[in-house]
């Protein structure tokens, strides 16, 4: 197993942490970051229906609302690191908390779906940038033997942020129910007109929130030390760790500096062009997986298989209080576990569930069935003239779809529970802990930038190309090729992969300086 080799220059791990309250409290400040990231993603299952009929919108019309978040995620996440690298992290990360708030507001007061459109890309920006600076935050106050717990709390916010969403959504809807019975609005419905404005504009509470939080946190230490503001860093760090250990840290870092130019032409040098790669792949991979072919259609999914409408979104609920449960597995063992072994453990299960996804869908006797909009309406053994007739009706094609019995329907959820839970545990988590935690220091927040817009990438190249695989491939292939590239990912944990569980950022770093000398083990 390939890990990172000790470095003499930085205390042990054992040690004593007198301020690690202190350290907790910023952590969890910043992962707030991570709640607000998952609720704005999150949001958008609640409210698609009741904007193409408020505007008016096209399927196109209505797919490039709800993308323009991602459009400013990728424009946030580029910008990101260059900011943080330049202003400290703090300074940026109150910017997104404020594009938040601003985005909340923004999204809920619409009066035409272009100012809907511009609000949601404030609120991306908001999201790409502090999903490339939270993680390194978190990683340069983190104390080595705490770094992949609390750098797992990331993706636990998104994953508390998704479901938390989902909840809202359903008591604002059914709050919109109570008062169209009660008020018996004559020519309006307060579903369509207002609901979704308070489910969009709910994130500007917890953006307040994360607001408040982040203007009581200090500064990331180590920026302070490679920006020559080292007496700031020195108040800071002995305050978390006591004068001794201060000290060393300090001298730890600009040890590892003083190698280091602080250009990003650094990450394509020999030294760094391990890391790098280790980066890209995990962000790409960890979305090749096909999780988004689950949050974001698991209804269509589970409808495909038979599954009735208030079932599949019963389900999807269900998706969703696992993903949150099994992160707390990733949160408890990354750091006794190491990153190594729960990829390996995570993506083998990965490999056997999307597998047997795959499979179940190949099996299934196929009958005939309407779909509209992509989600199934009826199948059955009904006469060809009728199916014609309800087709006509509907205006929706006849297709030949698999039509599983209720226990192949439940092994079905099972299967894709099991994957959702290995991916909660592993490849969930640990692209945003070992990207935050594997570049050198001048350049951290730029280098992470790399990694998490290729990550934003990867995630809209999914969302784009499963409809299109579902379509042309069928689910039993496009299963089958998600599996496959889980299988590449187990092999990647297992060959490539190095563990840096316990060891200190200038540990990592120094590695990679002298990686060609040192015996992997």
């Amino acid at each position: 197993m390939s890990t990172v080799s000790e470095n003499s220059v930085t205390a042990p791990s054992d040690e004593p942490i007198p301020g690690l309250g202190p350290i907790v409290f910023a952590v969890f400040a910043v992962a707030m970051a991570g709640l607000l990231f998952g609720y704005d993603t999150g949001v958008a299952s609640g409210i698609q229906g009741y904007l193409q009929s408020y505007f008016h919108l096209s399927n196109t019309q209505l797919g490039f609302a709800i993308a323009s978040l991602d459009l400013g995620c990728i424009a946030g996440a580029m910008m990101a690191g260059t900011l943080a690298d330049r202003f400290g992290r703090k300074k940026i990360l109150i910017l997104c908390a404020i594009l938040f708030a601003v985005s909340g507001i923004l999204s809920a007061i619409p009066r035409d779906i272009t100012e809907l459109v511009l609000a949601r890309v404030l609120g991306g920006l908001a999201v790409g940038a502090s999903s490339m600076i939270a993680p390194v935050y978190i990683a340069e106050i983190s104390p080595e033997k705490h770094r992949g717990r609390f750098g797992s709390l990331f993706q636990l916010g998104i994953v508390v942020g998704i479901a938390v969403v989902y909840w809202v959504n359903y008591f604002i809807l059914n709050a919109g129910h109570h008062i169209n019975a009660g008020h018996h609005l004559a020519g309006m419905d307060w579903n369509q007109t207002t609901d979704w404005r308070w489910m969009l504009g709910s994130e500007t509470l917890p953006a307040l929130v994360f607001l408040a939080m982040l203007l009581t946190i200090k500064e990331s230490p180590r920026w302070l030390i490679i920006n020559d503001r080292e007496a700031e860093a020195r108040t800071i760090l002995t305050c978390f760790f006591g004068t001794a250990r201060a000290e060393r840290e300090i001298s730890a870092v600009k040890e590892v500096a003083q190698q280091e130019e602080g250009r990003l032409r650094e990450l394509f040098t020999r030294t760094f062009r391990f890391p790098l790669l280790i980066a890209l792949f995990l962000a790409v991979f960890s979305q090749f997986s096909g999780i988004n072919s689950i949050i974001y259609y698991a209804p269509r999914v589970f409808g495909a298989a038979g599954m009735n409408t208030s079932s599949a979104f019963g389900s999807t609920a269900l998706i969703r209080m696992v993903l949150v449960l099994f992160t707390f597995i990733a949160v408890a063992y990354v750091d006794r576990a190491g990153r190594k072994l729960l990829l390996t453990i995570g993506t083998a299960i990965q490999v056997v569930a999307l597998a047997s996804v795959g499979l179940f869908f190949a099996v299934a006797p196929k009958v005939r069935a309407i779909h509209i909009h992509d989600s199934l309406q009826f199948q059955g053994t009904l006469s060809n003239a009728r199916f014609t007739a309800m087709a006509r009706l509907s205006h929706s094609p006849i297709i030949m779809a698999p039509h599983f019995t209720s226990l192949q329907i439940d092994i079905l959820l099972i299967s894709i529970l099991v994957f959702i839970a290995a991916f909660s545990m592993a490849m969930g988590p640990m692209p945003w802990i070992i990207i935050s935690e594997i570049f050198p220091a001048r350049i951290r927040g730029r280098a992470a930038s790399v990694g998490v817009l290729t990550l934003w990438a990867a995630i809209f190249v999914v969302a784009l190309t499963f409809p299109m695989l579902k379509a042309s491939v069928g689910l039993t292939v496009t299963y089958f090729i998600y599996s496959g590239c889980s299988f590449i990912s187990f092999l990647f944990a297992v060959l490539v992969l190095p563990e840096t569980k316990g060891k200190t950022l200038e540990q990592i770093e120094t590695y990679w300086h002298h990686r060609f000398d040192i015996k992997m083990s």
